[in-house]
């Protein structure tokens, strides 16, 4: 049986490809040609070219597998060709889902997001069964993948045998990019944070968030969504958590919520309209902030035992991977 696994150059995906190595599981990695394969040097994977806008590309590589998890996603806070986004994230999860039903493949594990789960008012962890309300789909991004989910959906009811993971933030090494996560642990660590905002998120282990992928493969109930998640902590507990870690001071003022929004605006204007650069603070970032996005991940706990190791252990290893990889 053979795994083909997408976006496995990235920071989850290289995690899950690990995971399943451990396992003894025979592996393929999808890879544009342009990708950087630092995360997956050294690992016993055919690594296969192709790209998500390629339908001939996706069905070479998938010939053979029995199983896909479709990682991939085309992540950004801010793009001056936000065209790309949809390509990639909504018709490109189309095309693979799609070539996976034609190829009858067995099982396949899409990444989604939690942030295709409504949240609730009063900070309230939420589940899967959470209405979405649209007003909190604050970016391309968001929205490409809400529509994606929905592809999932409906490639299940025409009998593809999908499960729908939604992770909530992993955290862990080898964030090569890094993930806007990471970045906060990067700028911490530069002294690049004299401020804090009223703002939350739920962390879950990138090792564990993987394992979730291939217990959803294992045990997963087909046509349903689970969420991989651990700990909700506040932006000023994950703050408080890495001065413990590091010794660094954590930042003890809290910015109002309209001067964020204003750094947002102006640095967003001055991208667009003179550096063609990703803005300082990117406007999408800020608008999610305004949210706190407590998740409830009992389903996956429950059905298919999804591991909850501690998220300070997983921000310690961050912290010293950024540490040894950015000196």
């Amino acid at each position: 049986m053979t795994t083909l696994i997408t976006g496995a150059t990235g920071f989850l995906g290289s995690a899950i490809a690990r995971e399943l190595l451990h396992d003894g599981r025979k592996i393929k990695l999808l890879a544009r040609g342009n990708a950087d394969l630092r995360n997956i040097e050294g690992l016993e994977a055919e690594v296969v070219k192709g790209d998500l806008r390629d339908r001939e590309s996706l069905k070479s590589a998938m010939t053979g597998c029995s199983t896909l998890y479709h990682v991939a996603a085309y992540y950004s806070l801010w793009d001056q060709d936000k065209k790309l986004i949809y390509d990639i994230n909504v018709q490109g999860t189309r095309n693979i889902l799609e070539t996976a039903l034609e190829l009858g493949l067995e099982r396949v594990v899409y990444t989604s997001t939690v942030g295709c789960i409504g949240l609730s008012e009063d900070r309230t962890p939420t589940n899967e069964d959470q209405p979405m309300d649209p007003a909190t789909l604050s970016n391309d991004y968001k929205v490409s993948k809400f529509r994606a989910e929905k592809i999932a959906f409906e490639m299940h009811n025409r009998g593809l045998p999908v499960v729908i993971v939604n992770p909530s933030t992993p955290i862990g090494p080898r964030d090569i990019k890094p993930t806007p996560t990471g970045k906060i642990i990067l700028d911490f660590l530069n002294g690049k944070m004299p401020a804090y905002l009223d703002t939350g998120l739920n962390l879950i282990d990138v090792v564990d968030c993987a394992r979730g992928h291939i217990l959803a493969d294992e045990k997963g109930r087909a046509g349903e969504r689970y969420i991989l998640g651990n700990k909700n902590m506040s932006l000023k507990e994950i703050l408080q958590t890495l001065e413990k870690i590091t010794g660094i001071k954590a930042p003890t003022i809290k910015m109002p919520y309209w001067v964020a929004y204003a750094a947002g605006l102006a640095c967003e204007a001055m991208s667009n309209l003179i550096t063609q650069k990703p803005p300082a603070v990117p406007l999408a970032g800020v608008k999610m902030a305004k949210y706190f996005m407590y998740f409830d991940s009992s389903k996956a706990i429950r059905e298919l035992g999804l591991p909850q190791n501690p998220v300070e252990d997983a921000l310690s290893q961050s912290v010293h991977w950024f540490q040894e990889k950015h000196r």
